[in-house]
């Protein structure tokens, strides 16, 4: 008698969002000397210059940390998030004046055409796997003449596993070595890199001329681009002094305002 053959499990599709992560990444952001609190908001906030009233969309808004400082702006925000965890959080720390949505990036149909005047996108779409999907429903429910604005791990130096810090004990330079830039990538890399063998998610990593490609054929022209250092030092040791130097050259982030045209 033959067996029947066994049925194989169906690999769980990775997730792009944070959801899974919600209460620790809302724990992280509650310190005054994170990365977001410190560098991205005031840059943020400054390029944004947020007038009051404005209609402000802050597109992957997690727990809302970015949600609410637009809204302490003047802005009338609402913010749209793929991870129902990260809602429920941000719900629960914020004013009943924000709305938020349980929704993917992908996906903005619950807006009408020309809902907003701004739409912010903050360290998310590098963990987004259809941008082009994405750019093109913010074109949409952008007012004519309105603005997006994103914040990205730096493509040119941060690329996710091929990229690292490296140190020359010859010139005594602290350098940045990466391995892959030109191609894209997709990678799973762990959400609390402090937790080994947690929750994971998807990263991407594409070269500026994708983003600048995409933004063109879905009716964006990029009006600003900044790159933002990291204001953190180094502890005292033989190495601080390079390490340091090389924080000040090699950005963290990259900015990009883009117009609808």
């Amino acid at each position: 008698m033959t067996e029947k053959p066994q049925k194989q499990p169906i690999a769980k599709k990775k997730t792009t969002s944070w959801g899974g992560v919600a209460h620790w990444y809302d724990t992280l952001l509650a310190d005054d000397d994170t990365y977001q609190a410190r560098v991205i908001l005031p840059n943020i906030l400054r390029a944004m210059a947020i007038k009051k009233n404005e209609r402000i969309l802050d597109l992957a808004c997690g727990q809302g940390f970015f949600t609410r400082a637009f809204f302490q702006e003047g802005a009338s925000t609402t913010g749209v998030d793929l991870g129902k965890q990260l809602i429920l959080i941000a719900k629960k720390h914020s004013p009943k004046e924000i709305q938020y949505f349980a929704q993917s990036a992908e996906d903005l149909s619950i807006f009408q055409d020309g809902s907003f005047e701004k739409i912010a996108i903050v360290l998310s779409i590098q963990n987004i796997e259809a941008p082009h999907k994405v750019f093109k429903e913010c074109a949409r429910v952008l007012v004519p003449g309105g603005k997006m604005f994103i914040v990205l791990n730096h493509p040119a130096f941060r690329v996710p596993k091929a990229s690292a810090w490296g140190f020359d004990d010859v010139t005594k330079t602290q350098y940045r070595r990466v391995d892959n830039y030109m191609s894209e990538s997709k990678v799973e890399i762990e959400m609390n890199p402090s937790k080994h063998g947690g929750a994971t998610t998807i990263s991407f990593h594409r070269p500026l001329q994708y983003y600048f490609k995409t933004l063109a054929n879905n009716g964006f022209a990029v009006a600003r681009l900044e790159e933002w250092l990291s204001h953190r030092e180094s502890e005292k040791g033989p190495r601080k002094s390079a390490e340091d130097k090389a924080r000040k050259e090699i950005p963290l982030f990259l900015f990009l305002e883009m117009l609808k045209i």
